[in-house]
């Protein structure tokens, strides 16, 4: 039987399929039947920056500064006493998760500044996290900020964390980074073991009847799954930082490009959402198939088979690509003219 077992942050996962951070990971019973399904990894749902700020009052004072004189201003803050889980209450959570499944449970972190991170980090490591994921969320709206300045900021945050727990430390990042090659070598120096790519903005909508922005959600498509890949071969062979391809894997055949471009797990979410839990098992059936009819003793030995430095024409990753699609694509549109 072929071998799917893989190894990320320095865990051995007993496949390639882990549980992105997502709301189901909020129930210990989803929790627990993720493990059943065959998730070989769950990473819990995120605590953000703005829950530690507010508790710690002082996101809460900025915000109500001067409401007082325009109430109206209130309407564009999130009400935060809506977010389910508070500190204390995600620790645990976190230490029930720990001792309901023996996969590996990581704790998630959501923001991009410093903050009371560092201290939360160490405890959900007391309370049992096995790796945490600092889930790098920074929109440049401010145009005196540059980015370098954004790229410091969050390594500034990655190198105080990492020299504050023990436990593996992976970075989720954005894909709206200028040089991502460049800024994984240094996050690796910081200290990261593992890239995750790529967080997942959630743009605002516009209502043109009421002139609101309205927040959205869409769930994933397999053609996100493509830029994912593209700088997945890219870094493989060229970080020591293992990688993490999370946002479009709905497929066994994702799971396969993901592994097959360099990473060390695919992570699912959407595919949760739409079809239900149970979705890991039937996409691990289709998995092993595909490697025991190609006659592939373990999944581990396709991974980078397509990465950039494992193929022999590298044109696929660098302009030659943009050339061919686009003179391919304008050659079929004139002949069927004709």
């Amino acid at each position: 039987m072929t071998d799917l077992s893989m190894q990320y942050l320095g865990l051995k996962l007993s496949g390639p399929i882990a549980v992105a951070s997502t709301p189901l990971s909020e129930s210990i019973e989803n929790v627990r039947r993720m493990e059943d399904a065959g998730a070989s990894a769950i990473v819990l749902t995120s605590l953000f920056e703005e829950q530690l700020a507010l508790e710690s009052r002082t996101l809460d004072e900025d915000l109500s500064r001067g409401t007082e004189s325009f109430p109206e201003s209130l309407d564009y803050l999130p009400d935060l006493g809506d977010y389910r889980m508070s500190q204390d209450v995600y620790l645990e959570h976190l230490r029930r998760a720990r001792q309901a499944v023996n996969i590996p449970v990581i704790a998630s972190l959501n923001g991009a500044t410093q903050g009371g991170w560092v201290r939360m980090a160490r405890e959900m490591e007391q309370a049992g996290a096995q790796a945490i994921e600092l889930n790098t969320y920074a929109l440049a709206t401010d145009q005196s900020q540059t980015s370098a300045e954004i790229e410091m900021q969050i390594l500034d945050l990655v190198t105080q964390v990492c020299e504050a727990v023990q436990v593996p430390v992976a970075v989720k990042l954005s894909q709206s980074f200028t040089s991502i090659p460049h800024l994984c070598a240094r996050l690796e120096h910081a200290g990261a073991r593992g890239v995750s790519l790529f967080n997942r903005f959630y743009q605002p909508d516009f209502d043109i009847e009421t002139l609101e922005v309205r927040p959205t959600l869409h769930f994933s498509t397999p053609s996100e799954l493509l830029p994912r890949l593209h700088w997945a071969a890219i870094l493989y062979g060229h970080l020591n930082a293992d990688i993490a391809i999370t946002g479009g894997v709905h497929s066994a055949e994702d799971v396969l490009k993901a592994v097959m471009a360099g990473a060390s797990v695919a992570m699912m979410v959407s595919a949760l959402h739409i079809h239900g839990i149970d979705h890991i098992a039937r996409v691990l059936v289709d998995l092993r198939y595909w490697l025991e009819m190609r006659e592939y003793a373990s999944l581990s030995g396709t991974r980078g088979c397509l990465s950039r430095r494992s193929v022999p024409d590298t044109s696929p990753y660098d302009r030659g690509n943009y050339i061919k699609t686009l003179s391919s694509y304008s050659l079929r549109q004139t002949v069927a003219a004709f």
